[in-house]
């Protein structure tokens, strides 16, 4: 079964993590699918997607919809991850990734495998593009944490970005860093080498940690 046929119908997904979501399919890219929840346009990497169901009529009608138009209007256009990311730029936006928390704020670059991301909390953040669950970007123009424009910079620092997440990590040797959004005590410290495939991280223990890049969901500097 094509997935475009079941535009306009009501499902509920299971993605990686035992995440569920529900809502109107209501669009379906070559690695997208988006979900209207009633209130969010989630934007959702169909690599996630563990599996699927059509929703039954009495949890249909438990939603409440609201008609809120979608913020990124694809005008017809065929979507895909890559494009979505790129007209999100600048833009306020949820997005989850790991930790069983939500992050908000706006992406200022998309690189090969990886973008970055600005959070009012964290600041600038590195994320794999393997690892974003969803996408919503926001309506009516609200802000995150309600702030206002001197806090939320448009360009927040002058760092250069490399074109892929394992060189960026790689230049970050020698600072303190938190991965994975500190998830645990093992992925914040100071990032000593990185060797076949594995980042040798230097604890507050000065224990050393071997983390296997491809888990690195996050990156922010401590």
């Amino acid at each position: 079964m094509q997935m475009k046929e079941n535009i306009g119908k009501y499902v509920k997904l299971e993605l990686s993590g035992k995440k569920i979501l529900s809502g109107m399919l209501v669009d379906v890219g070559s690695d997208l699918w988006v979900l209207f929840n009633g209130q969010d346009y989630l934007y959702i990497p169909s690599i996630h997607c563990q599996n699927w169901q059509y929703l039954k009529q009495d949890e249909i009608e438990e939603i409440t919809f609201s008609n809120e138009p979608n913020p990124l209007d694809h005008h017809n256009e065929e979507i895909s991850l890559r494009k979505t990311l790129t007209a999100a730029k600048g833009i306020f936006t949820e997005i989850y990734i790991t930790s069983k928390q939500t992050l908000h704020g706006y992406i200022l670059s998309i690189m090969n495998n990886y973008f970055v991301f600005y959070s009012p909390i964290y600041k600038t953040m590195f994320i794999s593009l393997n690892h974003l669950k969803w996408l919503i970007p926001y309506t009516n123009n609200i802000r995150p944490y309600g702030l206002n424009n001197s806090s939320l910079p448009v360009n927040p620092n002058n760092i250069t970005f490399a074109r892929s997440f394992e060189v960026q990590i790689d230049k970050l040797t020698g600072e303190l860093v938190i991965f994975n959004i500190g998830e645990n005590d093992n992925v914040i410290g100071k990032i000593q080498t990185i060797k076949n495939n594995f980042v040798e991280l230097i604890t507050a223990k000065e224990e050393p940690v071997f983390l296997n890049l491809q888990h690195i969901k996050t990156v922010h500097m401590a």
